[in-house]
Order: C-alpha cells, then structure tokens, then sequence
C-alpha cells in the first residue's frame, strides 16, 4: 500500500509540475487557467464528492479525483505549450 502511494505522489507531483509550467506558458489557453483554478478550488473546498468525515473515503476521493483531472487537462493542452526549452 505504501508503495503505491509513493507512485501516485511521484505521478501527481510530476503532473502538478508539468502544469505549473504550462500555465506559465505566454500562449496557455485560458480554459486552460480555468481548469487549474477549479481543481483548487476542489481542494480548497470544504464541499467534496464525499465527505471527510467519512472515514478513509473522504480523503481517498481527493487523492484519485485531483491527479485525475490534472492528467486529465494536461492530455488537452496543445504540445507546443509542453515543451520545455
């Protein structure tokens, strides 16, 4: 079990990353921004899929929900804009 969390925090970071330097981007498209800033809005909220106090549940859905969309925006944006250098 660990394991696979230490996968998905190297996943998610690599992403998050990789999203970060594409809103950076001079040409990222604004549904672009958009996108990013409801994702933290999700996380910022106090409103989710399912509830915190709900044991393990209420995290475990953050934890597969925000490295979903991120992967999920990151696969629309133009390549020109993920390259780097």
């Amino acid at each position: 079990m660990f394991k696979r969390l230490t996968l998905l925090w190297t996943v998610m970071r690599g992403d998050a990353r990789q999203l970060w330097f594409a809103l950076r981007h001079p040409a990222a498209p604004r549904w672009l921004k958009v996108g990013a800033a409801m994702i933290v809005l999700y996380v910022l909220s106090p409103i989710d899929l399912i509830p915190d106090f709900v044991p393990f549940l209420g995290w475990m859905d953050d934890v597969v929900l925000v490295p979903l969309a991120i992967r999920w925006l990151l696969k629309r944006v133009p390549p020109e804009i993920l390259r780097r250098g």
